[in-house]
C-alpha cells in the first residue's frame, strides 16, 4: 500500500450528512419491517467464528451454546447480520467507485508514519472489537438500534462514545496537521 496521501482521496464530494442521516433511519426502519430486528455488525463475526470453529473443531463446537445457536439459524449463509455485512463491504466498494474514490491509500497525517497508522487502526479496531462484546453489541448496533429503542444502556453507551472522542481527540490532532 504504497502512495500514501494526506487527505481524502480526491472524486465527487461527500454526501449530505443530512441525507445520509434518513437514509440510515429508512435502512433501520426497513431492517425491522423485513427481519424483524434492527441492525448491528458484531453478530456478524460470531457467526464467522462459529463456523470457523465448526470446521476446524467440530467436537469442540458442538458443546458450545453459541454455535447451537448459530446452527438453529441455518449456517452463516442464512444469518440476516453476516449478510448484512456482506452487503455493506459490497456497498461500500460500489459507492467508492461510483464517487471516483476508489484508492489504494493510507490516509493519514503529515506527522505520523504509514505503519503507525496501521498500528493505530488495528489496535482501535481490537478495542472497538472487545468493547462491543463486552457491551453485548457494536457500535452501530448500540447507538442506532438501541437509541432508536430509547434503551437508557444505549444511550449511555453513545454519551459515554462522544466523550471518549472529545477526551482522545486533543491528543491525536496533533499527529493529523
Amino acid at each position: 500500500m504504497s502512495g500514501s496521501i494526506v487527505g481524502p482521496a480526491r472524486g465527487r464530494p461527500y454526501a449530505s450528512p443530512y441525507v445520509a442521516g434518513v437514509g440510515i433511519g429508512l435502512v433501520l426502519l426497513a431492517s425491522y419491517v423485513v427481519v424483524g430486528r434492527g441492525i448491528g455488525a458484531i453478530g456478524a463475526f460470531s457467526s464467522a467464528v462459529a463456523a470457523a470453529v465448526g470446521l476446524v473443531a467440530p467436537a469442540h463446537a458442538a458443546a458450545s451454546p453459541v454455535h447451537a445457536e448459530y446452527l438453529a439459524r441455518g449456517g452463516i449463509l442464512r444469518d440476516w447480520l453476516f449478510i448484512e455485512i456482506v452487503g455493506v463491504t459490497v456497498g461500500g466498494f460500489v459507492s467508492a467507485k461510483l464517487a471516483g474514490r476508489f484508492a489504494t491509500t493510507i490516509e493519514r497525517g503529515p506527522r505520523i508514519t504509514d505503519r503507525t497508522r496501521l498500528y493505530a487502526a488495528l489496535g482501535g479496531g481490537l478495542l472497538m472489537g472487545l468493547g462491543a462484546k463486552l457491551a453485548r453489541g457494536c457500535t452501530s448496533g448500540q447507538a442506532l438500534t438501541g437509541g432508536a429503542l430509547l434503551s437508557v444502556g444505549s444511550w449511555l453507551f453513545i454519551a459515554t462514545a462522544f466523550a471518549a472522542a472529545f477526551a482522545t481527540t486533543p491528543a491525536l490532532r496533533r499527529l493529523w496537521r
